[in-house]
């Protein structure tokens, strides 16, 4: 993740999900949904992976009553995050840091978007446990983020993501070492992996709400 401590990398953060991430504005919007499904309209909620601050907006634009808590490793993103979130900043509370750094909670609900692949395995059932603990019985949960079958379905779709890149003006062979290379230094698990995992972290119910080539988005209860 060393990219997102880079100020010119973060600089031009928020000209890539879009074209990198089908349905990326759809995304955010049925994630607000989802969450709002159970959290009340005062709500709190916990972001992870919150620098850049593109779901922290969309979140605070359409549900004004909601606070959120925004965790991320990045010093140089949660600046970003700020600035994206501009007048509605002071209903944001940034964390420097992983999970262990928020605060104990509990809130009404959390997203992940586009961040747990950067989750080393060895470190990915923790954090999802560290998530659910924070959260109110019932609360949402909902993540997203690359997920991928194993065996040489895998490098096609893989292919895939790249051919959707390129079709935004993204070069993913050229900033990357090729889609290929990116999946192998990610950890992306296959989507029954993900959801064993949701489940070994407590989490009941792991429902697909989201598939968009290369990535899947669940929402799970707490």
């Amino acid at each position: 993740m060393t990219g997102f401590n880079d100020p010119a990398a973060v600089a031009r953060y928020a000209e890539n999900p879009p074209r990198l991430v089908p349905g990326f504005s759809d995304l955010q919007r049925m994630t607000r949904l989802l969450l709002a499904e159970t959290a009340p309209a005062d709500g709190r909620i916990l972001v992870v992976g919150a620098g850049g601050g593109l779901e922290l907006r969309a979140f605070a634009e359409a549900q004004p009553g909601w606070r959120f808590v925004g965790i991320d490793p990045s010093a140089e993103m949660l600046r970003l995050a700020g600035l994206t979130l501009g007048p509605l900043a002071g209903r944001a509370e940034l964390h420097e840091g992983y999970i262990d750094s928020a605060p104990e909670g509990p809130f009404d609900g959390a997203s992940c978007l586009l961040t747990l692949h950067f989750v080393p395995l060895a470190e990915r059932l923790a954090t999802l446990t560290e998530v659910r603990r924070r959260l109110k019985p019932g609360a949402a949960f909902v993540v997203a983020h690359h997920s991928l079958p194993d065996g040489p379905a895998r490098g096609v779709w893989l292919d895939r993501f790249a051919a959707f890149a390129a079709d935004h003006g993204v070069d993913v062979d050229k900033a990357s070492g090729g889609a290929r290379a990116l999946g192998d230094r990610l950890s992306i698990l296959t989507p029954e992996a993900e959801v064993d995992l949701l489940h070994a972290a407590g989490f009941v119910d792991p429902q697909l709400f989201y598939a968009g080539f290369t990535f899947r988005g669940w929402i799970a209860r707490a």
